[in-house]
């Protein structure tokens, strides 16, 4: 039975007869005048059907609907749904006679409800799209991409920008074997998961050009290895927020990169310093012309005065104190600035480099306040030599000024941290250690007992050496002679050797993992500029016109604005 084409689309030019409600519905125009009638061309279609959809031919004639039919003989039928437009099609086929009602029954309701049409067309097949990624070619469910609509391929409007009419098909010219992992986000619900030939860099753009979210790019470098850095706690103050950036962050701006090289500066000047004020010819307790005091003072020769008789303004007019308060007084500020704008003083005293920062300034105090309490007729007694010796060690913590530089260093900052992750480690190497120690100590003496030469006089002689052996140090001060004792010193050295060699590995091991997460970081913060870069570009293309195919979608122009320009 040859059915000719109909357009639904002027229901003017189209009879329909509805029929006598106590009839079947059938049409009662003749058969030979069905040559007579229009032949029009109806096609249903939207952006993501196939050209093979939507199409429905039928033949209708104008004597179908008389002219004396009532308008109300129209809507006298209820408003079709889509299980009419079935129950007419099963009708259709299962029917014997003429076609014409039939197909007048399916058009009206195709013009009147072609939205309801569309829509069950889609949940009955649920609607394909098919993606062409240069050249390979992906099919998947609409549903499928809905389901996240703030992403690329998700949200109408942003896809339809990549849509190709001519083929029924979105066009992107990225990397394909990465789509493989893109396309799996959504239908998997949102898990992220790299290809494994895709490299990260790559897989990264790719998710940034989809646009699949800041939750997908932190799954995404939590699946990689990437450590998930603590949110950083800023003051809620401006000013004290653009202070605290500016000594504790040297990468946020110029000028706070600025004030680190000057602290690193002072540091160095400081601790170079302090080695230098150490020389036969700057001391003042040795037997050498102290130089610089003559030149100060304007003496010739003679022996430098004792520290406990030494001229106050002599020693406040030194060099080495100058510079050394030039030092602190940049100290204080720091820690002074930092404290002041610090967000939390608990976590301030709970730095280690705080802490550090603090410890290093205070011998400095120490020592002007004991030499300016010391007057010149004390005499030297028992208890000042025992606050020389005191103060000497005070002084000597000023070495720990060289930790400063870890604030700024972030090889020491590793090391520090693979330290303080292998503590267990470490305790163990040490407990290891000291068994060693106890156990070939009191072996070498009693193998050595009887040589009226040796050096191993006593167990407790005997620690040095087998600290020395074990480490395989074997500095050669201390050594057996007999034939025991030299067996014993083999023993010793290889079980110094295992020893060490068993916890080694795990401290190396911590090492390349904070090692390895720096590196990353760095990786991070270039993935978080081309991704601030790829928004930027996106916002500028997002209501320009639209580009041509050929062209990369990652670096689209606007035409119509450089036609302009």
């Amino acid at each position: 039975m040859e059915v000719p084409l109909v357009n639904f689309e002027n229901m003017d030019d189209v009879g329909i007869n509805l029929g006598d409600p106590s009839d079947s519905g059938y049409p009662t125009s003749p058969p030979s005048e069905a040559h007579d009638h229009n032949l029009l061309t109806h096609r249903l279609s939207s952006p993501h059907q196939s050209p093979h959809r939507g199409r429905r031919r039928h033949q209708s004639g104008q004597e179908g609907l008389s002219p004396s039919t009532p308008p109300s003989s129209l809507t006298t039928k209820a408003k079709s749904s889509s299980g009419s437009l079935i129950s007419n099609v099963k009708l259709l086929i299962n029917s014997e006679s003429p076609t014409d009602s039939v197909f007048s029954k399916m058009a009206k309701d195709c013009y009147e409800n072609e939205d309801v049409f569309e829509k069950h067309c889609i949940e009955e097949k649920d609607e394909k799209v098919v993606i062409n990624i240069s050249g390979l070619m992906f099919e998947t469910q609409l549903s499928t991409l809905n389901n996240f609509p703030e992403t690329l391929l998700g949200d109408p409007m942003k896809r339809i920008r990549y849509f190709d009419p001519m083929k029924n098909e979105y066009f992107f010219d990225r990397n394909r074997p990465s789509f493989d992992g893109v396309l799996y986000f959504y239908q998997s619900g949102g898990r992220i998961r790299r290809p494994a030939n895709v490299p990260l860099d790559v897989f990264a753009n790719e998710m940034v050009f989809y646009e699949l979210g800041h939750e997908a790019m932190e799954q995404f470098r939590e699946d990689e290895g990437f450590i998930k850095e603590p949110e950083v706690l800023l003051p809620t103050n401006e000013l004290k927020r653009q202070f605290w950036l500016l000594f504790e962050y040297p990468e946020s701006s110029s000028a706070a990169k600025s004030v680190a090289l000057v602290s690193v500066f002072v540091i160095v000047i400081s601790i170079v310093i302090f080695c230098l004020e150490t020389l036969p010819e700057f001391r003042e307790d040795t037997d050498f012309p102290p130089i610089l005091t003559q030149l100060i003072n304007g003496t010739q020769g003679g022996s430098a005065p004792h520290p406990a008789t030494k001229d106050v303004f002599a020693y406040l007019t030194d060099p080495f104190f100058i510079v050394e308060t030039i030092c602190i007084i940049w100290f204080c500020f720091e820690v002074g600035v930092r404290f002041v704008v610090c967000p939390s003083k608990r976590d301030f005293f709970n730095n280690i480099m705080n802490t550090i920062d603090i410890v290093s300034i205070i011998p400095y105090f120490v020592t002007l306040g004991t030499e300016l309490a010391t007057t010149p007729d004390d005499d030297m007694n028992s208890s000042q030599n025992m606050s020389l010796a005191i103060l000497r060690i005070i002084r000597l913590v000023r070495v720990f000024r060289i930790f400063k530089l870890s604030r700024h260093s972030k090889g020491l900052q590793i090391l520090g941290q693979t330290l303080k992750a292998s503590m267990r480690e470490l305790g163990l190497l040490i407990f290891f250690l000291f068994i060693g120690v106890i156990l070939f100590s009191s072996a070498i003496y009693f193998a050595e007992v009887d040589e009226p030469q040796t050096q191993f006089v006593s167990i407790p002689d005997g620690f040095w050496w087998a600290v020395v052996t074990m480490t395989t140090v074997g500095y050669g001060d201390m050594c057996p002679i007999t034939i025991g004792g030299k067996m014993v010193g083999t023993l010793c050295a290889i079980a110094g050797v295992l020893t060490i060699a068993l916890p080694v590995p795990v401290i190396v091991s911590n090492f390349n993992y904070f090692y390895h997460r720096e590196t990353e970081q760095e990786e991070k913060q270039v993935m978080d500029a081309a991704a601030e870069a790829a928004q930027k570009t996106s916002a500028a293309n997002k209501y320009g016109s639209t580009p041509s195919l050929n062209k990369s979608n990652g670096n689209w122009q606007n035409e119509k604005n450089g036609a302009h320009c």
